[in-house]
């Protein structure tokens, strides 16, 4: 009897076992998944949630004697016209236009600075809400550090006022200057409001009036599309989500508004796995960078890749007559031209060799990013390189 008890517990604990096994291996299959998906709101945004670009002109005022001063005659036009709104007269009462016009022009406004305002107003903003502003001097202004901006409209392309704008400024830029020598850092005449500015207007859109919302993914992709339509398909029933091109999807949603919220955070919220992006490889060739994706493979090509140096040394002497000789003294340049071209190795790409190939063959030959720029425009231009070469 205590035999068969044993061999029943032992049999027990190795099917626990195996059940606790799988259970783990389910669970990291499971994790593995979502480790290479993303959010549908990583991917896609609403149509209606576009954001607008507003646009306005101010003054700033309070700075340090690095203002425009008095050769930019729309700074002073400004600030006059602000100061006869608040009942402020430069000129008195009794003067005429001609001695207004000469009193503006004199003065000498080192403390004001004219500015344009910009500002991206997010989409489904309401009045009230508070956005980030940008402020960036167009006149003779050297620093706004220390400014405050004064009550500035800020307009959308249609010409209507959507925020206002108005507080001090955060510059981070500095320029200093004192005995002959200057220090600048950053951009001085650039600076930003947090929060600076108050939505007044708000932008309609069409979430709540039509019976579908309409999604776009930020990189058009059929398999992303695809994908992502399959995915809300299958979690809310065939038909809907369609698609209407690489990148617009429209999707049934309920018709009350508070259903039609939770319904699009649930949508959002959705993994999907993304398709791989296409080949690319992208340069800047002001900085020297380079980003090779992992999809970028090369054909057959036999690459070598060395640099010429030209060093010229000239030598300056005097060439002197002998002693009691009707010679003159004269200058001779002596030059000396040497040329130097190192003996790079060449190195052979195999057909459909991968990123971390083409890495390692580039570093044995020590080639620099300018020499790395310079062996892929020649890849491209062989044909052999199979990816989109985007130079910015």
């Amino acid at each position: 009897m205590l035999n068969k008890k044993n061999k029943f517990s032992s049999h027990y604990t190795k099917f626990i076992v195996l059940v606790t096994k799988a259970t783990l291996l389910f669970f990291l299959s499971l994790v593995c998944q979502q480790t290479f998906a993303d959010r549908i709101k990583d991917l896609a945004t609403p149509a209606a949630a576009r954001s607008n670009q507003l646009i306005g002109y101010g003054l700033v005022v309070g700075l340090q004697g690095t203002g425009d001063g008095a050769s930019i005659f729309f700074t002073t036009q400004s600030l006059s016209s602000i100061l006869g709104k608040l009942g402020v007269s430069i000129t008195g009462q009794l003067a005429d236009f001609e001695a207004a016009n000469q009193a503006t022009g004199r003065l000498d406004l080192k403390n004001v600075a004219a500015v344009m305002v910009t500002a991206e107003l997010p989409g489904f903003s309401k009045p009230g809400q508070r956005i980030d502003v940008s402020v960036a001097a167009i006149g003779k202004a050297t620093n706004l550090r220390g400014g405050n901006l004064l009550l500035t409209s800020l307009r959308g392309a249609n010409g209507e006022v959507y925020a206002l704008a108005q507080g001090p400024l955060t510059a981070t830029g500095i320029d200093a200057a004192g005995a002959g020598s200057k220090v600048v850092v950053g951009v001085p005449t650039s600076a930003r409001l947090p929060n600076g500015g108050i939505v007044e207007r708000e932008v309609p859109t069409p979430f709540e009036n039509t019976d579908y919302v309409v999604i776009n993914v930020r990189e058009g992709d059929f398999s992303t599309t695809n994908a992502i339509v399959r995915k809300i398909n299958e979690t809310f029933g065939d038909g809907v989500a369609q698609a209407l091109d690489p990148v617009s999807i429209v999707i049934e949603a309920p018709e009350d508004m508070t259903q039609r919220v939770a319904f699009m955070s649930i949508v959002e919220n959705l993994d999907v796995a993304p398709a791989e992006p296409p080949a690319r490889i992208v340069i800047n060739s002001r900085t020297g960078t380079v980003v090779i994706s992992r999809q970028v493979r090369v054909t057959a090509a036999a690459v070598s890749h060395g640099t010429i140096s030209v060093s010229v040394a000239a030598t300056n002497e005097v060439s002197q007559p002998l002693p009691f000789s009707e010679g003159d003294t004269v200058g001779v340049q002596n030059a000396e031209v040497e040329v130097a071209e190192p003996n790079n190795p060449m190195f052979l790409f195999q057909p459909g060799v991968d990123l971390r190939q083409i890495v390692d063959a580039v570093n044995q030959v020590g080639a620099t990013p300018s020499s790395l720029i310079a062996i892929i425009e020649a890849l491209k231009s062989s044909g052999s390189l199979r990816a989109e070469l985007v130079v910015i």
